[in-house]
């Protein structure tokens, strides 16, 4: 599909940098979706190494011939070498490699290897000994890569030039160097290519040289952090256009990180240079400071047709495609993604939920929450309305990459992945939250490593002194959302007060029970309103609050925080209520001041009454006496009537008792 004069309009509005709107096309996680979603299928369902891996890759050293490729006819041949360094994880006299024989022809092995075969593109490699774990060995391999299209290596001319770019996401890389496919494998990489003397070329990591003969150029790139094999990348072109804008660390202001970008003629990139500091610091600061010896972007041609590709300190762009929505985007990837990599593709929540999610806080960043909340209930809104049904990860992925169109497909893995950050925001609050994705950036055994998603509950949990398994395991690993049915009413009391009664149930056939915490407003004919939070951790659950003003309004979730829902909330009777077990909470706040909350549930319905009894035994204060129903009921009360001293709270009904202590200051 052609679309590169629709692109080029779009990149009319951008050129005068115009932020993204609400409109889905000017999202760049709806690019990124659209890239990888319809991008020519990567995976070959036979193609899969022995698990557990044997053997730990430490190093790619990749020396490529290249020259002809940018030369008519523009073949996509061209001459190889790929040394691999690997530490032994158990015993070993062979190593095996993904190499897709219908691209790649091993000539050669050489050092620790002495032979090989390569059949249903697996390269066997036998050692020249049995290596235990913890020992390393060294292979080299020979070998030239065929004249072929393989959507994974791609060579062709643009506007007149010649042109090499690589595009791996999910396993393409097995298609242009052999390699441990999978991106729990990420090892640093040398990157050393012979280009003609008019090429631009560049990849992952720093250029460490670029010697020019007079005939030819070898450019040498070396990456000393780690990288998983699909954001290894070669972009280059003839005559390319390259600008570089230097971000000074913020740990260290006289260290300049270059950020490089290569585009074609015609194209403007500005705007990007002029913001790319400001999204570099905002990043810095809220994650961890940048990570990599350098950065940059590289628009493609129209052969890249949509969209945007993290590769590990070069990101892929389609041609024309300086917008800043796809650039926050796939900036992001660079923290959560490059830096941390999915290790499974059961985990690929962990790049395109958070990358999502943080093109909606860069949205913050520069118009306040209301922007952010715009975006994300954008994105619920969608997911609502294109739901496919299934989980953001499903276990099976881990082995077995799904298609395309399921791993990244947008409702899910980028528009409901963002929307369960928010929801954790929600329910831990903005500082606990934040403190969560700093914590998950720098925690050392994850950092410049891979992170299965337990490995960022586990974060999760520890941050807050909370569970939050049961969180994850129904928005992450269970499909769908919860659908609400409650039912409100007033009771008026009698006595000057009114009570508010709230029965939530959850009535989703396909999902399990969510537990979350419930915003309430009620509005009273004087003027004034309340918000409640609530805690729904069963379901069919009823709550009751007292007040001393007429209770007029009622309102489930107000500010749609809970945004992956369904839901309808009536006046009227509920017809059943289920309580859970008898209880009395200690009251908050204790000590007490002015007012305090009583929490308490009663398992069924009937007769009580709950007092404040001082040390002498006395009756000084009843809270509530009548009929209550069952469920769970809250009661504000005011306390500053009572002298300063210690009480006994006490609940009684026809079958129970329950106290507790209370604290008059």
């Amino acid at each position: 599909m052609k679309i590169f004069p629709f692109l080029l309009a779009f990149s009319i509005l951008t050129q005068v940098g115009i932020s993204q709107t609400d409109n889905l096309l000017l999202r760049g996680s709806y690019h990124c979706h659209q890239k990888k979603a319809q991008a020519a299928s990567l995976v070959d369902p036979t193609d899969i190494l022995p698990q557990p891996h044997s053997f730990d890759v430490i190093n790619y050293s990749l020396d490529l011939d290249l020259y002809s490729c940018y030369q008519s006819p523009y073949p996509a041949s061209f001459t190889g070498k790929c040394i691999v360094t690997f530490e032994a994880d158990s015993v070993i006299n062979s190593i095996k490699l993904n190499a897709v024989n219908s691209s790649i022809v091993i000539d050669s092995v050489r050092k620790a290897g002495i032979s090989f075969t390569h059949t249903g593109n697996i390269l066997t490699i036998q050692l020249d000994r049995t290596y235990n774990p913890g020992e390393t060995a060294i292979v080299r391999i020979s070998y030239h890569h065929l004249n072929v299209q393989d959507n994974a290596f791609y060579t062709g001319v643009y506007a007149g030039k010649g042109y090499v770019f690589t595009d791996c996401e999910p396993e393409g890389a097995r298609k242009w160097f052999p390699c441990y496919d999978k991106p729990s494998d990420k090892a640093t990489l040398t990157l050393k290519a012979r280009v003609p003397t008019n090429v631009l070329l560049g990849s992952n990591g720093a250029l460490a040289d670029s010697l020019n003969t007079g005939s030819e150029i070898y450019y040498t790139w070396i990456s000393t952090d780690p990288i998983a094999t699909y954001i290894m990348v070669i972009t280059s072109q003839v005559n390319y256009n390259l600008d570089i804008v230097g971000w000074p660390k913020i740990s260290n202001p006289t260290e300049i990180v270059p950020i490089r970008f290569y585009y074609n003629n015609g194209e403007d990139p500005s705007y990007i240079e002029s913001i790319i500091g400001e999204m570099t610091t905002f990043y810095s600061e809220i994650f961890c400071e940048h990570p990599f010896q350098k950065n940059g972007f590289a628009t493609i041609n129209p052969a890249f047709t949509w969209g945007g590709m993290e590769n590990q300190t070069l990101t892929s762009l389609c041609p024309f495609c300086w917008y800043e929505g796809l650039v926050s985007h796939e900036y992001a990837h660079q923290w959560f993604g490059d830096m941390i990599t999915c290790a499974t593709w059961a985990d690929i929540w962990l790049n395109e939920g958070f990358a999502t999610f943080i093109e909606a806080l860069w949205l913050e960043h520069l118009g306040g929450y209301s922007d952010y909340k715009s975006e994300i209930d954008n994105y619920a809104y969608d997911y609502l309305n294109n739901n496919p049904g299934w989980a953001i990860s499903e276990p099976d992925w881990a082995v077995n990459t799904p298609p395309n169109n399921v791993l990244f497909n947008y409702a899910l893995t980028y528009e409901k992945g963002a929307c369960v950050l928010h929801l954790l925001r929600y329910v831990t609050g903005d500082d606990l939250f934040f403190e969560i994705l700093q914590t998950y950036a720098n925690k050392p055994e994850l950092k410049y490593g891979s992170a299965e998603i337990p490995d960022f509950v586990e974060v999760v949990n520890d941050v807050t002194g909370e569970d939050y398994n049961r969180f994850f395991d129904a928005w992450i690993y269970e499909p769908n959302h919860p659908v609400y049915q409650n039912t409100y009413n007033f009771e008026d009391n009698g006595d000057g007060t009114w009570t508010v009664n709230f029965f939530t149930r959850q009535v989703q056939t396909n999902s399990p029970f969510h537990q979350m915490p419930l915003e309430l407003y009620i509005g009273f004919a004087g003027g004034s309103d309340t918000l409640f939070r609530v805690m729904n951790d069963a379901n069919d659950q009823s709550f009751a609050f007292i007040f001393d003003q007429q209770p007029v309004t009622f309102i489930f979730d107000p500010y749609t925080q809970i945004v992956l829902k369904e839901a309808s909330t009536v006046f009227g009777v509920p017809d059943t209520h289920v309580g859970g077990a008898f209880n009395l909470q200690p009251n908050l706040p204790n000590p007490v001041v002015n007012s305090t909350t009583f929490r308490y549930t009663l398992p069924e319905s009937g007769k009580i009454s709950l007092d404040i009894i001082d040390m002498g035994g006395k009756k000084v204060k009843t809270v509530y006496e009548g009929v209550a129903t069952a469920g769970i009921h809250i009661r504000i009360v005011d306390c500053s009537d009572l002298k300063p001293g210690v009480y006994t709270v006490s609940l009684k009904t026809n079958s129970n008792t329950a106290s507790c202590k209370m604290v008059k200051l």
